[in-house]
């Protein structure tokens, strides 16, 4: 039995886009002992999937930490890996290549000067980093291409108490790259919108300032339902099933909703390219401004899936002025009669 290790150190949207390369080198080394090493954040989770006999975590120590990068190679030697696949490609991953002793070095597939299978596709670069994955595994032996596959996590969502028709809405993104986020006034227009439609608008999100965005929509739009804060992972994955479709920013959570198969519309900045990074599922619409606060509310509305887009008249649901208490999630439930249409 050899020793596999797979290096994967990237965001939550880069350990998405590599649960197909994952599968594929899980079923190449189906009798193999198959180790991840991961950032702390997804290491518990990643665990629960099929893929991995073992996690290990990375805890990225800075350049100038030389006790943390002693702990490091002394844990990738101890590992006694017979072969190492790096996913990652970065300048930090094909580092732990060169930590390790020149007499111990494993078989490894990745970009490291002097590695046994080197990714030499000169287009590596300009493909869709799953694409990319995929051919440095050919190059390695790993022939199979499989699809991303998020049976294995769950949760549920029982005390959430959500109506039968309701879809998600993902406002945020990364905290230091704020032009990769359609306004916040946009995505109340667009829970407003929804509600005319009998679909209950649920805002997902993390961190505060995240929550301050579902705040500020909540404003706008008191009948928006807010799970800011209240979802992991495993949370993330259930919702995408159940929901009728997605709106969100190029950001990890839709990366994971898309996985998940469900229907996403997933807004685009000049500040990344969907060519090389957009979310991959079961249906994934992209639509790209060079700024995104050029978007408008009818451009995602026409995006939306067929069902949703002929407005239903329920005047019940549509949000009158703030009440003195917002309504429970309870209270959007769609009544029994209402069409799919």
């Amino acid at each position: 039995m050899s020793r596999i290790l797979i290096v994967k150190l990237g965001a939550l949207g880069n350990v998405i886009l590599s649960l197909g390369p994952f599968a594929a080198i899980r079923r190449h080394h189906a009798a193999d002992h198959v180790s991840l090493l991961t950032t702390r954040p997804w290491a518990d989770w990643l665990a629960q999937s099929p893929y991995f006999d073992e996690v290990l975590v990375d805890d990225r120590p800075e350049w100038w930490d030389l006790p943390g990068w002693w702990r490091l190679r002394q844990n990738l030697i101890a590992g006694r890996f017979d072969r190492v696949y790096d996913l990652q490609t970065s300048a930090r991953s094909s580092r732990y290549f060169h930590l390790l002793p020149r007499h111990a070095r494993p078989e490894w597939s990745g970009i490291a000067l002097g590695c046994s299978h080197p990714d030499r596709d000169p287009d590596r670069n300009r493909r869709h980093d799953i694409d990319r994955q995929f051919a440095q595994l050919r190059a390695a032996g790993v022939t199979e291409t499989l699809p991303a596959d998020l049976s294995w996590t769950d949760a549920d969502l029982a005390r959430f108490a959500l109506p039968d028709r309701f879809a998600l809405l993902v406002p945020g993104s990364s905290a230091h790259r704020g032009i990769k986020r359609w306004p916040a006034s946009r995505y109340a227009e667009l829970a407003g919108a929804l509600l005319t439609r009998g679909i209950a608008p649920v805002i997902l999100g993390a961190g505060e300032e995240e929550g301050a965005l579902a705040r500020t929509m909540r404003d706008a739009m008191p009948h928006a339902i807010d799970l800011t804060n209240r979802t992991g992972l495993p949370e993330l994955a259930s919702l995408a099933r159940a929901a009728g479709f997605a709106v969100g920013n190029d950001t990890g959570p839709m990366h994971l909703i898309a996985a998940a198969g469900c229907r996403s519309v997933v807004l685009f900045s000049r500040d990344s390219d969907p060519a090389l990074t957009a979310p991959r599922g079961r249906s994934v619409t992209v639509l790209r401004r060079p700024d995104l606060a050029e978007l408008d509310l009818a451009t995602v509305l026409d995006a939306l899936p067929r069902h949703a887009a002929p407005p239903v008249k329920l005047p019940t649901l549509v949000a009158p002025p703030a009440p003195a208490a917002p309504p429970t999630p309870a209270a959007l439930s769609t009544p029994a009669a209402l069409p799919d249409g």
